[in-house]
């Protein structure tokens, strides 16, 4: 590859002395000799350096400097303007002085610049650079200018402090200038504040003092002092200073105050103003009393600006003022504030108790507050940790009850829970605290339903830990809605029914519920003492059954050959009604004797083909969707639609019709069908005059069903309403029958066929349906549902995402919930006595339709089955297989199911214990061989990385002679609550995963625990990135829901939910970035053009993709608190609450627990780095404790202490003897001087037990201060160096790296070291990926774009040392 590499400026193989530090001996170092890689330049990025730079002085003070564009080939880009650098020169050594200044010229025309306020008689080097999009280009060569002499030369300035107290005065003394040049006239002085305007002093005469009052205390002050002849100024002296500190003069400001409760008010204030602060203010102290007792006095010292008092006594004033503190003191007291509470504040609740009913949840209960009317509900608060201000605590506000559920708490964590009464004009009384812990030992545990019928249910339980009860009580009701066959939305409440149990009764079948009806059920152990304990809940979907009984289609008059019909609406008592049929009976002998009933869907849709040569077949003339059945039609006028045929009706013959309401259930196709219609013909009465009818409006009363006009005879009312009122009479009698008949069997299903027909048919091919299952499910079921959420274009994805996350993600929750739930096909399978202990979850079962069979062993009933079913992928039926974790019952059968399949690649998403407790049992051998059953299973390779493992396994059966390999890849960067934070890594995981399996292998066999939530996660998102590489759309809802009808729950959770939509947008936003090693090249030359008809490369536009992370202030809580805000170097750059480093906490300081860093996976180990600032004066002591408890005893520096005249870093370590960082005494062993590099190596001890560690710090020095190094060779050595020390000396702790902010240079260090690792492992390089995971774990990680192309240039340079890609 590299004999084609273009644009490359030299090509060389060195020969050079490296050492390799095996061993830090002080005595000895031992060099090492070895072949350096080619070095490659990489292809220009930045502007070249302006031509033909001249610079002449105009004056003492001006300079004028002119210079041409970069030559034309390297200008990579539009000219935006220069940056004019100019620098003082030290005549003698020629080096440079002071801080550079740097002056900005806009527009690419323009080519020249007066620089003025400069030193007389003073040499500088001026330096251009031109700018583009991209940034600074190359300087060009340093050219030298002095200003003009004959002006006095710099006067000698020194500063002294005369008064500290009460303002800060100062007195500047010079000495006169040794050279003049004829006589001195006076001096200019210039001062204020650095980096402001100075203010202007001209002294005349020899003064060679000045004193300047007032000062601010605590700010940076800059002096310019000159001296003036006839010539004009000469040179100035320049010195800075920062004033020292004094307690503040003034009181904090703006001081309110607010009732969070009667008896608990809340004290807000501002810092002093700004000329009265003096400095920092580092506490406050706050003195509350009453004001008629100063003897016991509260003394609050705090580091917030809010101070919290609670217990406070009714219809009293109470007093408060409050100081303020710098370093040097306290300032004076704030005037006293009163505050008056309430005359009549009123008593808190009484008796609170709470008990955790669930791991995540708890009720609370009290005694009602006497409410004389003013009570309106009352206000929970709960935290976990039980601060005063109550603003801290979570919240929730109920009606008038006596009991609250809490939910979404933290399992096993504990709580403290407290109660006040609502009223109009704000809290009562807060009751007493009580404290529960979230793990249910006093309820019922694991309450299921299984075998839910349409009229059942049947409950289990098990018995409480800690309580013994002595009978258990269970209680169910429901509030139901639902449209009835008038149109009317009925609410139907069912009451609350109690049913008491003994003590070893522990499950319970509840018979006469109402179908399609969704019940709370409770469940309570009593105990002895007969008191209050609250139930486990749950709520129960009772199924659906067939629509209720309906009235016959009535007939209304022939019109042209065709029969106006009135047609019979369903009510939905019993499930929604997704469409109707209407169904034509020609009378025939055959079918005379039928019922409705009687007449098979499928029959009479396969009819429709044949009508036209048998006119005797019943046939299907028209479909309604849902609620749009038409109060009158018209039969027989020969439309098509969607596939029926309204056939012209025959004269002479005669018909009847029913109408068919089919419940919106996407397997069973339950339906009601109604009575037959009389007998219609052609022959029969027109329809009577006047309008058509119309459906009557139940919101309207009205005395006639039908609308006729009012001309009409009396004999026209008798020929209608005599026939209509003989009819109703005779359907009353049918409805009673049928009633009767169907209180034995509500689940009407007469087309037996389609109850376990799976939803997707079985022979793909004799199907002219489209290839993808999710889209056959889309033209096959056409439910509401579905309808409403149709595919979305990828690039209104994130569009349609902001949507649903709206309003705290309610449109997500509301589609989520409207997902057909599935859990209505059989599982008989599952349910045999001899397979139940194979489900490791009892309600998680394997649907019968899609089950994975396997062979029979030996004829045993049941060894057939595994908690497995098939699931479809994107355009491929089968694709995937979804089992729960193996129980060790079941290892034999999963390695059996593994091989009858042909399976290559298993996918498991969950560890094998979270949160103690197991989730998966462990079913492959650690090392060597196993025997499952008549499966032989060796383990041959292992790799572990950050986030997955992939482990290799040959696998063999008895009686067969081939050997298989089998690879597992786990996930293991799930965490064990909720989802990951970010799903890079997880699309990381899946693309390796799909590298991995070979495209003739059989099914992915997918499992986490139940095999339902985050396998149906990864079946979706792997799924959805195929349909977005061939259709640039995504259809997560079908696809959810036809996962639902081959296993139940599958994506458990609604955060799982937004999870696959974020997952898919992350994949969208970002592309494939990932490239083999031996396409790295062509790739870097790739990005470096511009994009077609735009003005940025594509390495711009990725490095621009690279930041399209959202975040928001509650991902920084911790290092937003008052108290942590000065530990942060800068205020942007700021640790991420998931991933920042925590101290042991230091009891009564408040934020003991922070510092400014973050933990950061390598690529082989989770958490490998800690990427931090620089440390500063008040956080060095912080970073010590950092690596101790860290165990981290390698730390990288990649930044001089000082830089461009501003200080990077604090120095951190001591030079010369040991010094105390705290608990820590830190002893400098050894220093080493390397070519690129610092190695200092030092003792730390803990002082409190004697413990004492190695730690060594390397010191990159050849980074330079502007820019990034013009090589990556130099900087790739010194990474591999600092891993093969980790590797040697290191302990298991991780490797601490820091520049100044910890993101820039740091997230290079970082990067390299995983993208040359997983290039040596894997072959690849995903720079982007790698660097955009980084700053999902610590914010602006590779911070410029020319930090971001050196990670690219480095990487490439490293690929030149493999010869086996230099071919």
């Amino acid at each position: 590859m590299l004999n084609k590499i273009q644009n490359v400026l030299h090509e060389k193989r060195v020969m050079c002395q490296h050492v390799n530090k095996t061993t830090f001996e002080k005595t000895s170092v031992r060099p090492r000799t070895f072949n350096l890689i080619v070095i490659l330049s990489r292809p220009p990025a930045v502007p070249g350096d302006p031509q033909d730079v001249k610079a002449a002085a105009l004056n003492s003070t001006t300079i004028k400097v002119n210079w041409k564009p970069p030559q034309v080939r390297d200008r990579n880009g539009i000219i935006l303007g220069y940056h004019v650098h100019v620098q003082e020169i030290k005549e003698e050594s020629k080096s440079l002085l002071n801080e550079p200044m740097q002056f900005n010229v806009l527009g690419g025309e323009t080519l020249e610049l007066n620089v003025s306020s400069l030193q007389p008689d003073t040499t500088y080097a001026v330096q251009v650079a031109a700018l583009t999009r991209k940034g600074d280009g190359d300087r060009s060569a340093p050219v030298e200018v002095r200003t003009p002499g004959g002006v006095p030369n710099r006067p000698a300035l020194t500063i002294k402090i005369m008064e500290r107290e009460p303002t800060v005065t100062i007195e500047l003394e010079w000495s006169r200038p040794s050279q003049t040049y004829g006589e001195l006239k006076g001096y200019r002085l210039r001062y204020g504040v650095k980096d402001q305007l100075l203010k202007d002093v001209h002294i005349k005469g020899s003064t060679s003092t000045y004193r300047i009052n007032d000062l601010e205390r605590g700010v940076e002050y800059e002096f310019r002092v000159a001296g003036v002849n006839h010539i004009g100024i000469g040179q100035e002296s320049i010195k800075y200073m920062r004033t020292p500190e004094g307690p503040p003069t003034g009181p904090p400001t703006n001081i309110t105050n607010r009732f969070q409760t009667p008896d608990v008010v809340c004290v807000t204030w501002d810092p002093p103003t700004r000329e009265h602060r003096n400095g920092q203010i580092v506490k406050y102290d706050i003195e509350f009393h009453k004001k008629s007792d100063h003897n016991n006095v509260i003394f609050r010292n705090v580091t917030k600006t809010k101070a919290v008092f609670t217990n406070l006594e009714e219809n009293t004033e109470y007093v408060f003022h409050i100081k303020a503190y710098t370093t040097q003191g306290a300032g004076p007291m704030s005037e006293k504030q009163i505050i008056q509470t309430e005359k009549d504040i009123g008593r808190a609740p009484m008796s609170v108790k709470a008990v955790a009913t669930s791991e995540s949840s708890v009720e609370t209960w009290w005694e009602t507050v006497p409410s004389r009317n003013k009570v309106i509900g009352y206000q929970i608060f709960y935290t976990m940790t039980a601060v005063e201000d109550l603003d801290e605590w979570q919240q929730k506000s109920v009606g008038l009850t006596n009991s609250a559920d809490l939910v979404n708490l933290e399992k096993y964590a504990q709580y403290a829970i407290a109660v006040a009464a609502r009223t109009k004009s704000g809290l009562g009384r807060l009751s007493e605290k009580v404290l529960v812990k979230v793990k249910p030992e006093d309820v019922p545990l694991k309450l299921r339903a299984h075998d839910v019928t349409t009229h059942s249910m049947t409950l289990s339980w098990s018995p409480p830990i800690r309580l013994n009860p002595i009978k258990y009580k269970i209680s169910f009701d429901a509030i139901k809605e639902f449209v009835d066959s008038q149109g009317i939305t009925q609410t139907q409440n069912i009451p609350r029914v109690e049913i008491i149990l003994s003590d070893d009764v522990k499950t319970h079948t509840i018979n006469e519920l109402s179908p399609f009806t969704t019940y709370n059920v409770n469940v309570s152990a009593i105990p002895s003492d007969n008191s209050y304990r609250p139930p486990t809940k749950i709520t129960v979907t009772t199924q659906m059954a067939a629509p209720q009984p309906m009235v016959k289609p009535d007939f209304y008059g022939v019109v042209n050959a065709e029969i106006h019909v009135i047609l019979p609406q369903a009510s939905e008592e019993y499930g929604p009604i997704s469409h109707y049929y209407l169904v034509v009976v020609p009378e025939d002998m055959t079918t005379i004797h039928m019922n409705p009933d009687q007449f098979l869907t499928d029959d009479l849709l396969e009819n429709i083909k044949k009508v036209p040569d048998d006119h005797t077949l019943p046939y299907i003339a028209a479909k309604f969707p849902q609620r749009s059945i038409p109060y009158t039609f018209h039969l027989g006028t020969g439309e098509e639609k969607e596939g029926l045929t309204n056939f012209k009706l025959k004269h002479g013959k005669r018909y009847r019709i029913f109408v068919r309401a089919v419940v919106d259930t996407p397997q069973k196709h339950l339906y009601t069908s109604s009575p037959f219609s009389e007998f219609l013909s052609l022959d029969m009465r027109p329809p009577p005059p006047g309008e058509p009818p119309i459906r009557p409006n139940p919101n309207v009363p009205t005395d006639n069903d039908v609308k006729v006009s009012s001309q009409r005879k009396e004999a026209t009312y008798l020929w209608v309403i005599g026939p209509v009122i003989a009819a109703v009479l005779l359907c009353s009698i049918l409805v009673i029958l049928f009633i009767l008949r169907r209180r034995r069997q509500p689940c009407k299903a007469p087309d037996q066929a389609a109850v376990t027909k799976p939803l997707i048919a079985a022979d793909l091919n004799s199907s002219i349906a489209p290839s993808d299952p999710v889209e056959q499910r889309r033209l096959n079921f056409q439910t509401p549902a579905m309808i409403s959420h149709p595919p979305i274009p990828v690039s209104e994805l994130a569009n349609h995402i902001e949507r649903l996350k709206a309003n705290d993600n309610l449109k997500f929750s509301q589609e989520y919930e409207s997902i057909e739930p599935g859990q209505t096909f059989t599982w008989e399978f599952s349910n045999m006595d001899v397979n139940k202990p194979k489900n490791r979850y009892a309600n998680v079962i394997s649907y019968d339709h899609s089950r994975v069979i396997l062979p029979l062993e030996d004829g045993r009933r049941g060894s057939d089955y595994i908690n497995a079913n098939y699931c479809d992928g994107y355009r491929k039926h089968n694709a995937y297989v979804a089992t729960q974790g193996p129980l060790p019952e079941t290892f034999a059968d999963f390695w059996r199911m593994c091989w009858e399949l042909k399976s290559a690649t298993i996918v498991m998403m969950t560890k094998l214990e979270e949160r103690t407790r197991i989730k998966c049992d462990q079913y492959w051998p650690s090392r060597g061989a196993e025997i499952y059953g008549p499966m032989s299973v060796s383990i041959t390779d292992v790799q572990e990385l950050a986030t997955y493992c992939i482990r290799t396994f040959q696998v063999q059966k008895d009686g067969e002679g081939e050997s298989r390999e089998i690879k597992q890849l786990q996930f293991t960067a799930w965490p064990d609550h909720g989802v990951p934070d970010h799903p890079a890594p997880f699309l990381q995981f899946l693309k390796r995963v799909k590298s991995l399996n070979p495209l003739e292998a059989g099914p992915i066999i997918v499992h986490c625990s139940a095999g339902v939530g985050r396998t149906g996660c990864f079946i979706v998102i792997d799924s959805m990135l195929e349909r977005m590489r061939h259709e640039k759309t995504v259809d997560i809802y079908g696809h959810v829901t036809c996962l639902r009808a081959q296993r139940n729950y599958m994506v458990q959770t609604e955060d799982q939910y937004v999870f696959i939509h974020d997952a898919l947008l992350e994949a969208y936003i970002c592309g494939n970035t990932e490239v083999p090693a031996r396409n790295l090249h062509s790739h870097i030359q790739k990005l470096m053009q511009l994009e077609q008809g735009e003005n940025a490369t594509g390495m711009e536009y990725e490095f621009k993709k690279l930041g399209n992370i959202k975040t928001d202030s509650t991902r920084f809580i911790t290092a937003n608190l008052p108290c942590n805000k000065h530990k942060n170097r800068l205020i942007h750059i700021l640790p991420y609450e998931s991933t920042r480093v925590c101290l042991q906490p230091i009891r009564t300081l408040e934020g003991s627990d922070y510092i400014n860093a973050s933990f950061i996976d390598g690529y082989r180990y989770r958490k490998a780095y800690i990427a931090t600032q620089g440390p500063l004066p008040d956080t060095t002591d912080d970073l010590w404790r950092m690596l101790w408890e860290h165990n981290s005893t390698i730390i990288v520096m990649l930044t001089k202490l000082k830089e461009m005249g501003r200080e990077k870093c604090h120095q951190y370590w001591p030079s010369d003897r040991s010094v105390r960082y705290g608990c820590y005494v830190v002893d400098p062993i050894a220093e080493y001087n390397m070519p690129q590099y610092i190695l200092r190596e030092f003792k730390v001890t803990d002082a409190r037990d004697g413990s004492s560690r190695t730690l060594r710090q390397f010191q990159f020095t050849d980074w330079p201060e502007q820019g990034v190094p013009k090589s990556g060779d130099g900087f790739i050595d010194f990474i591999g160096q600092v891993h093969k020390t980790k590797e040697q000396f290191g302990q298991d702790g991780p490797i601490t790296v820091h520049c100044s902010a910890g993101v820039g240079r740091t997230g290079v260090f970082i990067t390299l070291s995983i993208v040359l690792e997983r290039m040596q492992y894997e072959g690849v390089v995903d720079a982007f990926q790698t660097a955009r995971i980084l700053r999902t774990q610590r914010p602006a990680m590779v911070q410029t774009e020319d930090q971001y192309q050196f990670c690219y240039r480095a990487a490439l340079e490293y690929l030149g040392s493999f010869d086996h890609y230099a071919n």
